[in-house]
């Protein structure tokens, strides 16, 4: 009897052993992998319809969905750092070239601003005339943008570079994912035996209806956008629109597109457009978010705002771009399990009668 539990334990410390080394060799593509697998997990029912039209050929399959992310996803988010990276470039040559010239003034819409525009207006005059506070204000400013801007094209570049490898890696995930299919089912049942079945369907539900309702947010923010912009005669809108839909995926993003398109319009005189813009903007661009993402997350789990939040944020942060997709989905996985387990909220498989 001794010797028997000897040897488990002996079996059970180097599984885990072996289980920290395969994370550690794997940890710079976690991102990418895990990314992957929530793209995987939400367009499985897809790839199955895909696979039955293609008469079962896996790998042909695997490839045209590998193909689509990349269509939709990819390209879109390295042409809107690219297209960054550009216009950031040209409007420090415009502002330095207006400082040489002596030309820099605020533009007119500024001073007809209600409550504070004169105010502003004045300063913003008085700061330019004043070449030494103005150059004293552009030393102490320049690195901080400079610093800022770099890091954001880094961060941009990451994770388009992270994107790519989620794509790679969900090539193979679609085409041999009966197979990890099975191998993780069987791991989960020596695991937590009958209750398997279950915490798998939770988890495909929870996957799905996050990432659904980000992606589905996204991309109906980013239509009501092209929209307005369109009506409104806004400059460059399928790169704004482009912005809207990357932007969407973080809390209160959207109102800086829209904002900014606004002051656009304003700054070009159109100050009826510009209001346009901000209602359109208000009302309907960000009110997709409190209509559309309730909706379609409600299908998979009903996560607190807060949750979301931190999912976004802290996701960013472990993990890069990516992780605006991650940490949502993580939170919400742990937030259903813990609820089911706890039994202070039905499974989700209950509530929709079905499951993956």
């Amino acid at each position: 009897m001794e010797q028997s539990r000897g040897r488990n334990i002996t079996r059970a410390g180097a599984v885990i052993l072996l289980t920290l080394g395969c994370l550690y060799v794997l940890q710079p593509f976690l991102a990418a992998i895990l990314f992957a697998a929530a793209v995987v997990i939400s367009s499985w029912p897809l790839y199955g319809k895909l696979l039955v039209r293609l008469r079962g050929r896996r790998t042909l399959a695997a490839l045209t969905m590998t193909l689509s992310l990349t269509l939709l996803v990819i390209i879109p988010l390295a042409l809107v750092a690219y297209n960054l990276a550009d216009n950031v470039a040209s409007s420090f040559d415009q502002i330095r070239g207006a400082l040489n010239d002596g030309e820099l003034l605020p533009p007119a819409w500024i001073r007809n601003m209600p409550l504070v525009g004169e105010q502003i207006d004045n300063y913003l005059r008085q700061l330019v005339a004043s070449r030494e506070r103005m150059m004293e204000l552009a030393r102490r400013s320049v690195e901080p943008a400079r610093h800022a801007l770099l890091s954001g094209g880094m961060m941009l570049g990451a994770g388009v570079a992270q994107m790519s490898l989620a794509a790679f890696v969900s090539f193979f995930f679609y085409r041999d994912g009966e197979a990890l299919k099975t191998v993780i089912g069987a791991a989960m049942r020596r695991i937590i035996d009958e209750d398997a079945a279950g915490v798998i369907d939770i988890v495909s539900q929870t996957v799905r209806g996050v990432m659904y309702g980000l992606l589905g947010t996204a991309l109906a923010q980013a239509l009501v956008a092209a929209l307005g912009f369109t009506i409104a005669r806004v400059p460059a809108v399928p790169l704004l629109s482009v912005m809207v839909f990357v932007f969407s995926l973080i809390p209160v993003g959207p109102p800086i597109i829209w904002g900014g398109a606004a002051l656009w319009l304003f700054s070009h005189g159109e100050t009826g457009w510009g209001i346009f813009m901000l209602v359109w903007g208000f009302f309907l661009i960000s009110g997709v978010d409190n209509v559309v993402r309730p909706m379609l997350i409600s299908r998979g789990s009903s996560l607190p705002f807060l949750l979301t939040l931190l999912g976004v944020l802290g996701g960013v942060i472990a993990f890069g771009v990516v992780g605006m997709f991650i940490g949502p989905t993580l939170l919400a996985v742990g937030y259903s399990l813990m609820s089911g387990w706890t039994h202070t909220k039905d499974p989700i498989v209950k509530q929709n009668g079905n499951g993956v």
